[in-house]
């Protein structure tokens, strides 16, 4: 809890995850032989690293934030999206502001309910939500050293809501990272012996594109991927069932069929849990799954890959929310696949 509160906390917006990196890597040193980096930043603790056979494990450490992207010359900010930030969450919400400086602290202002015109009230979108410094010039934001191309993000920590309710902004996904950091304590642990190279794969710039998985699954060449990330808990109001399926917090694991979930793996998955009596709940993806399973999937020629999600209530928000449960038999459902897995298994339609 300690590591999971403290990785929480700490900003990664995409493209400046070094320092989270740093943290997990910190925390998984005694349980991995080695490490593997590369030149973005993505981390991989490595076990077994002479062995031909590689299976990945693997989530994403980045998080949404914002960029400077425009300073008026009364000293408000306009910003652009570095991922998939929600503008309407962003009014009266503080701010982070990374410089060369350290932080400096923003508001996003919003217009009284008072000043606005009822009936004709303009809703938050990406050209008039504004960052507010406390200046009064352009020149006044800079010497604070604000400057277009800052990252933003949010301050939101994390807090436990109702005993078993995990709640912090960049649980997306920063929660995968956690759980297959588990997954190698679990195995170290218990003593287990692999007979495969395990690379625990900590991948840099999912949100805007599984960049960091197609940039390290290059370098690795992995024979399988489980990949972890989240998905939408649907029983929230406002969320279409219909269109979007049924999945919640508290009820399990959810295991993705998808064109690029490899079937045979997939199953493997499914058995593992009917075995050990894990709970889990399925969901369909129409095309791609939208996580890194695909850049796993189809690369280096086609790479057997499966999706277990973690279930969360308001994504892309400061207050996603996760179920305790639902972490455990995550990492629960991971490792206990892992040992399933023999070495040189291709998980081929023919064989």
């Amino acid at each position: 809890m300690t590591f999971l509160e403290k990785y929480l906390n700490n900003a990664a917006p995409t493209g400046y995850e070094w320092d989270g990196q740093k943290i997990w890597m910190d925390y998984l040193k005694p349980y991995v032989d080695e490490f593997i980096t590369d030149s973005y930043g993505t981390a991989v603790g490595v076990i077994n690293p002479k062995a031909k056979y590689k299976v990945v494990i693997e989530g994403h450490a980045d998080e949404i934030s914002w960029y400077v992207n425009y300073i008026t010359d009364s000293g408000l900010l306009y910003v652009i999206r570095n991922g998939g930030s929600d503008h309407q969450i962003a009014p009266s919400k503080w701010v982070n502001i990374h410089t060369k400086n350290g932080i400096v602290k923003g508001v996003f202002g919003w217009p009284a309910i008072h000043t606005r015109t009822k009936g004709k009230e303009e809703p938050p979108k990406l050209d008039n939500i504004f960052i507010d410094v406390g200046c009064t010039s352009k020149k006044e934001v800079e010497e604070l050293g604000v400057h277009v191309g800052c990252v933003i993000t949010y301050p939101d920590e994390f807090h436990v809501l109702n005993k078993d309710k995990f709640v912090c902004r960049a649980i997306d996904n920063r929660a995968g990272g956690f759980m297959i950091a588990e997954v190698a304590r679990l195995l170290h642990e218990n003593e287990v012996k692999l007979p495969f190279g395990l690379y625990i794969t900590n991948s840099v710039q999912e949100e805007i594109g599984l960049r960091g998985a197609e940039m390290i699954t290059q370098t690795i060449k992995p024979n399988v991927a489980i990949v972890t990330d989240v998905c939408h808990d649907t029983t929230t109001p406002m969320i279409n069932k219909k269109t979007q399926g049924e999945t919640k917090i508290g009820a399990g694991p959810v295991i993705s069929y998808a064109p690029a979930v490899q079937n045979k793996l997939r199953e493997r998955i499914i058995e593992t849990a009917e075995t050990k009596k894990i709970p889990f709940q399925r969901m369909a993806s129409s095309r791609s799954t939208g996580t890194d399973t695909d850049a796993f999937a189809y690369s280096n020629g086609g790479v057997p890959s499966a999706l277990i999600s973690l279930p969360l209530r308001y994504m892309h928000t400061t207050v996603e929310t996760v179920h305790k449960d639902d972490v455990e038999n995550v990492i629960r459902l991971i490792y206990e696949t892992l040992l399933t897995i023999k070495e040189g298994e291709s998980f081929s339609y023919f064989d």
